[in-house]
């Protein structure tokens, strides 16, 4: 019986999405128009683009069709490893408040990460809903929420990176503002969707800052992606990384990235010395062998991103909440550990930690660099790597 409604599910999504493509050739009356403004270096008037190019999140990330390509990875049929049905989570329960210079930071799973520090309560695209996408469809969780809804404590500051239905919950977001009311910040547009939960956010362009407390300051930096929440709005809200300014060292939030010309972790280095960086190291491969997409970076390329910025700390995310794209569930992880090792890097600085786990984060120190382009890219030769799937 589970395995019919699998499969029904499946047809009425593929359904959805074939009609969401006719729409798009009839009217745009699905279209949304999320930001007004003048065009700048990206955004050209109605849409925003990456100045470094945009051709590697346009298409596809294995050639042909996007309907055939969609097909495929909704149903499964290109040969994928398996991945589980669920995977057993004990959901931790954070403290109420973290006092003075101690972080610590808890992963609730995907890109989701509770950090404290200096009595803040700093939550990153906060998604606790049993399915990413529109109408109750999409993908499903995997791992519930390391940590229960109820026993968050108060939120102080929600990052909110972009549009996509694992990135921006409104569910979540609703709740989260009706409890809490925090500080939520996000990039250009995305407050109008946000907006649509009765939320406020505050929307702000790459390199614009907002102050949340004396000492404490958060900047809207550049990264590489897209957004879309259907098929006509593409591009029409801004995507981004976050850097929040600490005293002792700052946090960094990638968001949902690909690697584009990969000079944006130095302009976020350069807002000071990060103590913890938090990178996505999944969802990287959708062919067998792809060691990462335009709009989606792999360990060996968070390898790349942990080393240009500079990072003390970092914790990887993106990876085994959601299954949306190609590679086994634990690749992600596994491949990240294999490249830190085989490259110099001290892989205690950049491993992964477990559901509701709550993880202190070592004070600042600068790090000691030994990894090199040459490195990583032998390590990605590896058997042990390519035996990865």
């Amino acid at each position: 019986m589970t395995l019919v409604f699998k499969i029904v599910g499946t047809v009425l999504l593929f359904v959805l999405v074939t009609l969401g493509f006719a729409i798009t050739i009839v009217p745009r009356f699905l279209d949304r128009i999320y930001y007004e403004g003048p065009a700048s270096g990206h955004f050209d008037g109605a849409r925003f683009f990456n100045p470094d190019g945009d051709a590697d999140t346009a298409a596809p990330p294995t050639g042909g069709s996007r309907g055939g390509f969609l097909w495929r990875n909704l149903t499964g049929s290109d040969g994928r490893p398996a991945w589980p049905d669920t995977v057993a989570v004990t959901p931790g329960r954070p403290a109420a408040r973290v006092e003075g210079e101690r972080m610590v930071a808890t992963w609730i799973g995907h890109a989701t990460v509770l950090v404290q520090t200096r009595g803040l309560n700093i939550l990153t695209d906060p998604v606790w809903s049993q399915k990413a996408g529109p109408f109750g469809l999409g993908p499903a969780r995997v791992t519930a929420p390391g940590v229960r809804l109820e026993d968050l404590p108060k939120i102080d500051l929600v990052l909110v990176s972009h549009n996509h239905y694992d990135h921006l919950d409104k569910t979540t977001l609703k709740a989260l503002w009706e409890r809490d009311r925090p500080t939520i910040v996000t990039s250009l547009g995305n407050d109008s969707v946000i907006g649509q939960t009765g939320a406020q956010a505050v929307a702000l362009d790459w390199g614009q800052r907002l102050t949340v407390r004396p000492g404490v300051e958060v900047a809207v930096v550049r990264n590489h992606h897209w957004g879309s929440r259907w098929f006509t709005d593409r591009n029409r809200a801004l995507w981004s990384a976050f850097t929040v300014r600490l005293p002792g060292g700052n946090l960094f939030f990638a968001g949902d990235t690909g690697m584009g010309d990969g000079q944006w972790p130095a302009e976020a280095a350069a807002l000071g010395p990060v103590r913890l960086a938090l990178i996505p190291i999944g969802a990287f491969r959708f062919a067998p062998g792809q060691m990462g997409i335009g709009s989606h970076i792999g360990p060996g390329n968070a390898v790349r991103v942990f080393e240009r910025l500079g990072a003390a700390t970092a914790i990887p995310i993106h990876w085994g909440t959601f299954r949306l794209s190609y590679e086994a569930r634990e690749t992600p992880p596994r491949m990240l550990t294999a490249l830190m090792r085989a490259t110099g890097g001290d892989p205690a600085r950049f491993a992964p930690v477990g559901l509701g786990v709550p993880v202190e984060v070592p004070p600042y120190t600068a790090p000691v660099r030994r990894v090199d382009e040459r490195r990583i890219a032998a390590a990605l030769d590896s058997a042990e790597v390519q035996a990865l799937r």
